[in-house]
């Protein structure tokens, strides 16, 4: 980097700005952490203790009070509060990473796009699940052609959690951008398009299940891909025996993968991105293809949530919209996210 750190506020401090943003941008000389926003006592104490250099405030809007003295906001908040913040940083002059889901609606995602480019700033999405060491193996494999022509795509994310953690979440209804179709499906879906283009969605099941979900935790989709590809998609909160996390049939062979990137649950521990065993998934874990009557073993990528923050450094120290340097994640990428979602919503 030749330009100064960019200084950088994240807003929110639960598990996305504590553990999917903080952590990156602390570890990246490219950066400066330089505010950190959240209203709770016991994560203000967490935070002064994690990044003393940092000034901490209780909301975003004391985020933007101080927007002349920085160059970058994160949000890490609800998702109600996407397109408001959004476009209130955008307009304060600062450039913006949006958690998922990028906003509650299409159109409102659209409307920051075009407000990011009238005024010249950079808007991208944290889409930070095609940085897992799986979602790398695949697009490996896809990108030499070991599996020829890819008929079916199933992806999944599951697991059994009964109860709902945060309040704002059991709360949240759909409209709320809640549910888990706006959190863990925004992820699934983005990996569907990346992988195999455009596509339609043709079936949705779209439940609640558990007494106090205001919007849904077991969805089941399918998507036609201009391409020819037929996905299947499964998000679910109430599975006991989780399912495989990709499983790809193609004309010269098949891959199944299981089991959780290891990302997010290192840096809960208490591991930092530098370590040397950061992203590091264990051998056991480690996805099968079969081709040929015969099975190996593929070895899992090693993860990169890092790289998010190195692209967006690089964008940033190049001259931002000016460059020819994408951003990490095309926001438009994301607004096909959401209207899959609204597609879906609207045949279930």
């Amino acid at each position: 980097m030749t330009s100064d750190p960019i200084r950088t506020a994240v807003a929110g401090f639960g598990l996305s700005g504590s553990v999917f943003h903080a952590p990156f941008i602390a570890s990246n000389p490219a950066y400066e952490l330089a505010v950190i926003s959240t209203s709770d006592a016991g994560r203000q104490a967490t935070a002064k203790d994690r990044y003393p250099e940092a000034t901490i405030v209780n909301t975003p809007e004391d985020i933007l009070a101080l927007a002349d003295t920085l160059d970058l906001i994160v949000l890490g908040t609800p998702p109600a509060t996407h397109f408001p913040l959004a476009k209130a940083a955008l307009e304060a002059g600062l450039d913006v990473v949006v958690d998922k889901p990028f906003t509650v609606r299409s159109a409102e995602g659209e409307e920051l796009i075009q407000l990011a480019a009238k005024l010249g700033r950079i808007l991208t999405v944290y889409q930070n699940r095609r940085w897992d060491g799986d979602s790398l193996t695949v697009k490996k494999l896809l990108d030499a052609g070991t599996l020829g022509t890819v008929t079916r795509f199933e992806v999944g994310m599951e697991r059994w959690a009964p109860e709902i953690s945060k309040a704002w979440k059991a709360s949240a209804t759909a409209d709320d951008g809640g549910g888990v179709l706006f959190d863990l499906g925004t992820h699934v879906l983005d990996l569907t398009l990346r992988f195999f283009g455009p596509a339609t969605v043709t079936f949705a099941e779209i439940q609640a299940r558990r007494p106090q979900e205001s919007a849904d935790d077991d969805v089941f989709l399918v998507l036609r891909h201009e391409s020819g590809v037929v996905s299947h998609v499964t998000i679910n909160l109430n599975s006991h025996l989780p399912g495989p996390r990709f499983r790809i049939l193609g004309t010269e062979g098949g891959f199944v993968k299981f089991g959780t990137d290891p990302q997010e649950p290192y840096v809960l521990g208490g591991g930092l991105p530098t370590d040397a065993e950061y992203g590091v998934e264990p051998p056991q874990n480690h996805g099968t293809l079969e081709a040929n009557g015969q099975r190996i073993t593929i070895p899992t990528e090693r993860g990169a949530y890092p790289e998010f923050y190195r692209i967006l450094a690089e964008k940033l120290d190049d001259g931002g919209t000016a460059s020819a340097l994408p951003a990490p994640v095309d926001p438009a990428d994301s607004v096909a996210v959401l209207k899959l979602i609204e597609q879906a919503r609207a045949l279930a």
